[in-house]
């Protein structure tokens, strides 16, 4: 979904970066792409009409800010509705607190619970679950055994079909030593009126600070009517979308939670553990035009990595050598899957091959072993490595030549992608000045 909407969203953006006069005709056809974009990723047709509509009026009435121009003023708005689309994000403290999980069946419900937990742990706070699915067989080994991946206690009894009496017991044990306590429920294949019963009783027990409702992003539009039932029973006040990551209807499930009282507060997409990213919607929308989120990517750095790990500020810099290569990927896979991680750089539209994005343990193992039969000179500076030393490289590796070619040219892939976050070479459009004068602080 991200990828689809994305792709379309910065065709638009750069179709009007490339007009020469910015009048009615230019905006009505930027409004007309970007109708088709949201509505082919499932968006609320009310939504798109009022978006549509706010975009149009806002073009042709305001007059640009002093200095700036009238592509750049036409982008800013794009970029601010497309923000006030995505709603208000839910709260997330720091903090002691209780955490509800609710949601059917088979939305990612346990499998985001250890993903909150690990993300309130890697905060530095102290965590404990409480499995109160006793309706779903395996739900508590499922839970345990992620859980015990990030050493986080999970609390819960197989045997005990009541799921008020686990977390009648299971809370004043954890209260007393944990700071944060996430509540898995379970699920159903509808909304069941027992169901509904039984969390409002589980809520009024624990008395949770916050009550989370976790919704599949395959659901699209219809992911309203759970948030807005769910909300009527038990005061929803945060959402967790999952799947972000494999569905065409993500930007319904987006629209329609925006609609309702509860805000997003994490969206997941992917299926490692570290997959749960913080609902921003300025980061968000900047991220699907090509703009990067680098507040996100500091805060994913800072967690995983270390200074001896490697130099964030000339990662970021596209200022690094094939020497420093192999350690920074080391360092960028402990942050996540690649892909995510270059999407938080603000790479003005740059399309980066889908092959970059394949460094499996198996390539990083291969490329060491062949810059291991490099010359210092050449580690340093691979524009000297010419057809001689690629045989010479190779033999010494034990490699095709081919591969040699590979990891070459993969270097100078990722350097130009890592570049092209200081803006697209200064052109008449840049997205990196045009972020600044959006005034976002990144």
């Amino acid at each position: 979904m991200l990828d689809n909407l994305g792709a379309s969203l910065k065709d638009a953006v750069k179709k009007l970066a490339g007009k020469t006069v910015i009048d009615r005709a230019a905006v009505d056809e930027l409004v007309r792409d970007l109708q088709r974009a949201l509505l082919s990723a499932d968006v609320n047709v009310k939504l798109v009409m009022q978006l549509s509509q706010a975009i149009k009026q806002r073009a042709l009435d305001e007059e640009p800010p002093k200095g700036m121009g009238a592509r750049e003023h036409v982008l800013r708005i794009v970029y601010q509705e497309l923000v006030h689309l995505m709603g208000t994000p839910g709260a997330v403290t720091l903090g002691p607190q209780t955490i509800l999980m609710a949601g059917l069946q088979g939305s990612g419900k346990t499998t985001t619970t250890a993903k909150l937990a690990r993300f309130f742990q890697r905060k530095g706070l102290r965590v404990g679950v409480i499995c109160a699915d006793t309706f779903r067989p395996g739900a508590y080994d499922q839970l345990k055994t992620l859980c015990d991946r990030i050493s986080v206690p999970c609390y819960g009894d197989p045997k005990e079909p009541d799921a008020l009496t686990i977390v009648r017991e299971g809370l004043p044990r954890y209260r007393k030593l944990y700071e944060v306590i996430i509540i898995d429920t379970q699920g159903r294949h509808a909304l069941e009126e027992h169901l509904i019963e039984e969390i409002i009783n589980i809520n009024e027990m624990s008395h949770a600070d916050h009550r989370w409702l976790v919704i599949d992003a395959a659901l699209g539009q219809q992911a309203s009517e759970q948030a807005r039932r769910f909300h009527e029973a038990i005061g929803i006040d945060g959402v967790l979308i999952t799947k972000m990551d494999g569905t065409a209807k993500g930007g319904g499930a987006l629209s329609a939670v925006a609609e309702t009282q509860s805000g997003i507060v994490f969206i997941g997409s992917g299926e490692t553990i570290e997959d749960l990213e913080r609902f921003e919607p300025d980061g968000f929308i900047s991220r699907l035009l090509g703009m990067g989120d680098l507040k996100a990517l500091v805060e994913r750095a800072e967690e995983a990595i270390s200074v001896e790990d490697v130099d964030v500020n000339a990662m970021l810099k596209g200022k690094f050598t094939l020497r420093d290569m192999y350690k920074q990927l080391e360092a960028v896979n402990k942050m996540g899957p690649l892909k995510q991680i270059m999407s938080m750089l603000p790479l003005g539209g740059m399309e980066i091959p889908d092959d970059v994005y394949d460094v499996t343990s198996t390539k990083m193992a291969r490329y060491k072993v062949i810059m291991d039969s490099m010359t210092s000179p050449e580690l340093d500076d691979p524009g000297i490595i010419g057809s001689s030393r690629i045989h010479r490289i190779a033999r010494g590796a034990g490699a095709a030549p081919e591969d040699v070619r590979e990891l070459i040219k993969y270097y100078k892939t990722m350097q130009r992608a890592l570049k092209g976050m200081r803006g697209m070479g200064g052109g008449k459009f840049n997205m990196q000045r045009m972020m600044k004068k959006f005034g976002r602080t990144q």
